[in-house]
């Protein structure tokens, strides 16, 4: 027996979503709704409450975090292909989805190819399954819905672009509406709430009335006109390809459907606008993760003078059957309101945050496309995506013959198909050690960059604060593509800790390093004895750590701290971390002590008194990946 869902309507606010969700609902082709936010605030709730309002027993597919790709598109049937000798297919859990919602929590942290597989058959509704000797086709039609915390990470501009509507959503600071909310929790758990409210009947009926709307909604007509200004509006914020366009036009007729409009008007890509383009207008990591309301509104405002003027005779107010808009949910606003998500919420900093001028810095430019080699010679810095590294995660991309001494995990359909082929020759063969085949898989390698920054009241303190934080926020420029993390530790007083744990989101960075307070003695060991933990910490996350010290290379506190620091760093040579010291030194006449903590890390080291962020940072991404590649 199903077990009962939360009522789609029941949940308070999160207009934004429910919109989005009803939208996706009518015409799945607009390619799936990414839900960005915090835990909590109802985002299985929804993908769930809308399965119970599709046609029939729709299904509601969770795919789970460590889903394979045979888990996912379907794979060999062993058990038939063992007993008869014949190829059959396991359907996976994109046929299990069809026809209902396939829901992907964190999807940012959800493999690259999975997630491209996932918007590649929402968009067709056909799933293909070509490998291990299958060809195999089948309908895959449901709703994608994909949520994600960005403090745990972004998804890669390229997946973004694809999702057809995202949505920033959060819990409600709003106690009356957070009181509401659980009311309606805990009447339909079944425990009297002593409040007037909703009844059982009653959220019944509202389910029934969405899901009649849902089902007879039918995508409007799209005039010639309204494609026009769709384009236009697509270039006004920026947005790069013909997606966005398109996705403009099928969400607008659409909402257009709910309504119960034969056509689309301008009026109903402005109501849908926000949903479409709002992740589309990112150029770096350094702009907000979503497009400010109010620069939205200006370019829809703009592009409406610039436009033809719509000659449709259907508007929001004056609707040939007498809808004035899609059906409501909660309080009746279909797309919530325009300032109910704060100006934090969609990237810009806190007000009186404070803060020090390190988040100004490389902030306005990317880094440039040259770099200091370890001799001090300039040359191009390598640029995009890391190579492809095998391992034993990733996508399958060929089996090999069996190894004693190999670890790799075996190709069960490799192996399969051998038995198979061998019994059919011989009848009657037992499983011999030769049809064992192991899988060799391919993921994309990246690394984990370790800043570890002096932040002792020696001189230069605030340079080098300014130095790290700013070119943290730059290395995270490319994290997306090259699937590079990282952190930040900072040593100076009585001991050293880690300020940013490893990411790869710069919403995460930008919130932690705000400022870096300076001052007290230099336990440099500490520091990097620090690092040495983060780097050990998280080796087994299919990331290679590199550590950037940035220091004069002094050390303070003990008598003995320089030779304490030099004996970390002989640590961390034996543990196989690479790195490079960034020399802060400024004072004359110079003790070179960076120089020599260098030979102790057997890592370059390289000039830094001077040296920009922006800099800095194509300078570490040269080196890490010329070392770590070498390796």
């Amino acid at each position: 027996m199903t077990e009962p869902r939360f009522p789609f309507a029941s949940v308070v606010g999160q207009d934004d979503a429910k919109l989005a969700l009803q939208l996706l609902a009518v015409d799945p082709g607009i390619g799936g709704v990414l839900l960005r936010g915090e835990k909590g605030s109802a985002k299985t709730t929804l993908a769930r409450g809308l399965a119970d309002l599709l046609p029939g027993d729709a299904p509601f597919v969770d795919l789970p975090l460590g889903a394979t790709e045979d888990r996912l598109i379907g794979t060999i049937d062993v058990a038939t292909v063992l007993t008869s000798g014949e190829t059959a297919v396991t359907p996976g859990l994109l046929a299990a989805a069809h026809g209902g919602v396939l829901y992907v929590d964190e999807i940012n942290l959800l493999a690259d190819h999975l997630v491209d597989t996932l918007l590649d058959v929402s968009v067709s509704g056909r799933n293909r399954i070509e490998r291990d000797g299958i060809s195999h086709h089948h309908d895959a039609r449901f709703v994608l819905i994909g949520s994600m915390n960005p403090e745990e990470g972004e998804l890669r501009p390229q997946l973004l672009d694809r999702f057809g509507l995202s949505v920033q959503i959060t819990a409600s600071v709003d106690p009356i509406d957070r009181a509401e909310a659980v009311r309606r929790r805990l009447r339909f758990d079944g425990i009297d709430v002593d409040s007037p409210g909703e009844r059982r009947t009653e959220l019944d009926t509202e389910r029934d009335d969405l899901r009649a709307a849902l089902a007879a909604a039918r995508p409007a007509t799209v005039p010639s006109e309204l494609t026009e200004v769709a384009s236009r509006l697509a270039l006004a914020v920026g947005a790069q390809g013909l997606r966005a366009d398109l996705v403009l036009c099928r969400a607008a007729a659409a909402y257009a459907g709910l309504a119960g409009r034969a056509v689309a008007s301008d009026d109903d890509l402005r109501e849908i606008a926000h949903l479409v383009l709002a992740h589309r207008s990112r150029r770096n990591p350094f702009d907000p993760p979503v497009l400010p309301p109010d620069q939205l509104a200006d370019a829809i405002d703009d592009t409406r003078r610039d436009a033809l003027p719509s000659k449709t005779p259907d508007s929001h107010h004056d609707a040939p059957d007498g809808h004035d808009s899609p059906p409501t949910t909660d309080d009746g606003d279909p797309r919530g309101s325009e300032t109910s998500v704060s100006d934090e919420e969609h990237g810009a900093p806190p007000a009186g945050s404070g803060g020090t001028s390190s988040m100004a810095i490389g902030a306005d430019r990317r880094p440039p496309s040259t770099a200091l080699t370890p001799n001090g010679h300039v040359r191009e810095a390598t640029a995009g995506r890391r190579a492809m590294a095998e391992g034993t995660a990733g996508r399958l991309v060929r089996d090999v013959p069996f190894d004693a001494h190999a670890t790799r995990p075996i190709a069960v359909v490799a192996t399969v198909r051998r038995v198979a082929e061998r019994r059919t020759s011989q009848s009657g063969a037992d499983v011999d050690i030769d049809d064992v085949r192991y899988a060799v898989r391919e993921q994309r390698a990246g690394s984990l960059l370790i800043l570890v920054v002096d932040t002792s009241g020696s001189m230069g303190a605030d340079d080098r604060a300014r130095l790290a934080t700013g070119t943290a926020l730059g290395l995270l420029t490319d994290a997306y593509e090259r699937r590079d993390h990282v952190a930040l530790v900072r040593f100076g007083g009585d001991d050293a800790e880690v300020v940013l744990a490893p990411t790869g989101s710069v919403e995460v960075a930008r919130n932690r390093l705000t400022s870096l307070e300076t001052g007290g003695a230099t336990p440099l060991a500490a520091g990097l004895r620090c690092a040495l933990e983060v780097a050990r910490s998280r080796r087994d996350h299919g990331r290679s750590p590199f550590v950037v010290v940035i220091s004069d290379g002094r050390a303070t506190g003990t008598p003995h701290a320089f030779d304490d620091a030099l004996s970390a760093a002989g640590e961390l040579r034996r543990a196989g971390i690479a790195g490079v010291v960034l020399d802060c030194e400024q004072a004359m006449p110079r003790l070179d002590l960076a120089a020599r903590l260098a030979d102790a890390l057997d890592a370059p080291c390289l000039p830094a008194a001077d040296l920009e962020p922006a800099a800095a940072s194509t300078v570490i991404r040269t080196i890490s990946q010329d070392v770590l590649d070498a390796r």
